[in-house]
């Protein structure tokens, strides 16, 4: 026969271990995940024919140093051969001699979408909207990173948003008669 202190003892142990047997009884498995699935198409052709599209009054296109330009052709052929690793690693070392480029910090943007890296990607469209002419199509190639960007985080309020942002890059011309 037990010992009364031993009763008192095991009493509420048992109570414990049916309480905490019981919480995974009550244990649910998390809901579905409702948010969109990122885009199945390529996000740089469209981040591209967003700038192909935006024919604004304003397209500015600066002149650029012959070096600079020598790096933005490699990084280009880079790219098309598909060593992103190559045209990233190019265009960061055109960007250490022009930092504050709008163009070579929108080009960098789209090899890092290449890449994956999507944070990056889209930090550089930003600085390359703060720093450009936030006109034109080289402003609706950074707002369609943001929006590709946001996709590929299934921010769907956030890409509604980067979308209209999109459509403020258009300047309308004077209408001649």
């Amino acid at each position: 026969m037990p010992y009364p202190s031993q009763r008192s003892f095991l009493a509420p142990l048992l109570l414990a271990t049916s309480l905490l047997a019981g919480c995974g009884m009550l244990a649910t498995t998390p809901p579905p995940d409702t948010r969109p699935s990122p885009p199945s198409y390529d996000p740089v052709a469209a981040i591209r024919a967003a700038g192909e599209r935006e024919k604004s009054v304003i397209d500015v296109n600066p002149l650029r140093d012959p070096g600079i330009s020598t790096l933005q052709d490699a990084a280009r052929r880079d790219e098309q051969a598909g060593k992103y690793a190559d045209a990233a690693a190019t265009l960061d070392q055109a960007l250490r001699l022009n930092p504050d480029s709008p163009d070579l910090l929108q080009e960098r943007a789209e090899v890092a979408v290449h890449l994956k890296d999507f944070s990056v990607a889209e930090k550089l469209a930003h600085k390359s909207w703060s720093l450009g002419p936030r006109l034109g199509p080289l402003c609706a190639r950074n707002w369609q990173t943001v929006v590709e960007m946001r996709l590929q985080a299934r921010d769907a309020n956030g890409a509604a948003t980067a979308r209209k942002w999109v459509t403020q890059c258009h300047k309308a011309g004077v209408p001649r008669y």
